[in-house]
């Protein structure tokens, strides 16, 4: 198979991998191969320290629909356990490693997300959405609940009473609705998409990559612990990247009133 016939692109430069679902004649939708190839790419990137950013978009008009209904529909008929098996083998993995991984990753939604393509979205730091993109929950429209971390992200984003709302109803928002609800960072133009996230995504790379790793954790913790307790891993964080060589390097730029260069070290 060529890299052009691969469902899942990785290209690295400046710093940043760029993860492309590459199924346009599906619409980016999850068969098993494709989930398999975005997991292993993603822990690639995520264990590359070179890597200092990572962005994740599509090719063609879609960003991701989710879940292949055409594989779906050939595993129900047969009961197959690997049907469901794909939760835990894929879907969570591939979630938690957009959220966790110890550097910012950018969501450049280049057209409709869905169903599981919708909260690998919500998983990312920032979403820059086409203006002629936009989100759908669809789950509940064929009788499932929601996965890959939808119950978990999308109330963070817009609260309870619209992540219920909006999974009670799938339909698509689109990119203006989408930033009012703060399910989108901005709202770009479809032909500047690409050279707008790759500004983004190379400023981040730049950055200080320990700290963005740390205030992600924190956060994330934050969202399921009290305040002693994250005020406790607020206080580890601040000492693991306080010796830092990036605060070092910070610091003395701020001293010779210059602007600090980082390593991500």
């Amino acid at each position: 198979m060529s890299a052009e016939q691969s469902p899942v692109l990785l290209d690295r430069a400046d710093g940043v991998a760029t993860l492309t679902l590459n199924r346009p004649e599906a619409m980016n939708s999850l068969d098993v191969a494709t989930k398999e190839q975005l997991l292993a790419a993603l822990r690639e990137a995520a264990a590359d320290p070179d890597i200092r950013c990572v962005v994740l978009t599509g090719t063609g008009r879609a960003f991701c629909v989710g879940q292949d209904l055409k594989e779906h529909v050939g595993l129900l008929a047969q009961d197959a356990e690997a049907l469901w098996r794909t939760v835990a083998d894929h879907y969570n993995p591939v979630v938690e490693l957009i959220a966790t991984m110890d550097k910012p990753v950018v969501a450049a939604v280049n057209g409709v997300a869905a169903g599981a393509g919708a909260a690998f979205a919500f998983a990312a730091d920032l979403r820059y959405v086409a203006s002629s993109a936009g989100f759908n929950l669809a789950f509940t429209g064929i009788a499932l609940s929601c996965d890959s971390g939808t119950s978990w992200s999308l109330p963070r984003l817009v609260g309870a009473a619209k992540a219920k709302e909006l999974l009670f109803f799938p339909r698509t928002v689109g990119a203006e609705e989408s930033l009012g609800l703060g399910l989108a960072t901005e709202v770009v133009a479809d032909e500047e998409l690409a050279d707008r996230v790759g500004e983004v995504a190379r400023t981040l790379a730049a950055g200080p990559t320990l700290a963005y790793g740390a205030v992600r954790r924190a956060m994330a913790f934050s969202a399921g612990h009290g305040l002693t307790d994250s005020l406790q891993l607020e206080e580890e964080l601040m000492t693991r990247t306080g010796t830092s060589e990036d605060h070092r390097a910070a610091v003395d730029a701020f001293l010779a009133k210059e602007k600090p260069r980082f390593s991500g070290r």
